[in-house]
């Protein structure tokens, strides 16, 4: 009987050489940082690049209203700013931004009308008009400009008043009170450093 041939055979691989590396020599790698000059575009900081959003809002930098308190006004606003809020038929209520005096102009009345207020107010800006309040107190900041017939329970001036002023209780002008028009209260306080142009006709508190 004959001998069964084998199912595969064993290639006799050629022996390795020790001496011969297995894997490949890898040829060094070129530098990969490349100088500014030969770049088609220069590169940039990014703590330099700033957003739009960022850019657009802190170009406005609103100043402090014209008013501070509760009031009602009819009449006319002069607006150079933002306006917000909501206004109904019945009554609304919206607040303003007014843009700073980047130079100095000739001043606009911001707000030029009526001006009726219960208990306290406070004027930062310029007003016209008339201002009236039986029993409430006015304050006029020294940066303000008030062209306006004020008819008040008592008046706190440290600005600049052009007009007749009544205070059915007291008035008081501050350092540096400007006033032009005559004055017509029961109690007058003025302060060294006040400057006042007109008359003045004291009033009993019963008339007043």
């Amino acid at each position: 009987m004959p001998l069964a041939k084998t199912a595969f055979t064993v290639d006799q691989s050629p022996p390795v050489d020790e001496a011969t590396p297995l894997i490949e020599k890898v040829p060094p790698r070129l530098p990969n940082v490349m100088a500014a000059g030969e770049r088609g575009t220069p590169l940039r900081s990014v703590s330099t690049i700033k957003s739009q959003s960022a850019l657009t809002g802190s170009t406005f930098q609103p100043r402090n209203p014209v008013i501070t308190g509760e009031a009602h006004f009819k009449g006319k606003t002069s607006v150079d700013g933002i306006i917000s809020g909501q206004l109904h038929a019945n009554g609304g209520s919206f607040s303003l931004k007014q843009r700073p005096r980047n130079v100095r102009v000739e001043s606009v009345p911001e707000l030029d009308g009526e001006l009726s207020f219960k208990d306290l107010l406070r004027i930062n800006g310029h007003v016209a008009g008339k201002v009236f309040s039986p029993k409430g107190t006015l304050i006029i900041d020294e940066s303000a400009i008030v062209d306006a017939l004020i008819d008040v329970g008592v008046v706190i001036i440290s600005g600049t008043v052009n007009g007749e002023i009544v205070g059915r209780e007291r008035v008081e002008l501050g350092l540096g009170a400007v006033i032009n028009g005559n004055i017509s209260t029961p109690k007058l306080s003025i302060r060294p450093g006040a400057t006042f142009q007109g008359d003045c006709r004291m009033l009993k508190a019963e008339s007043a």
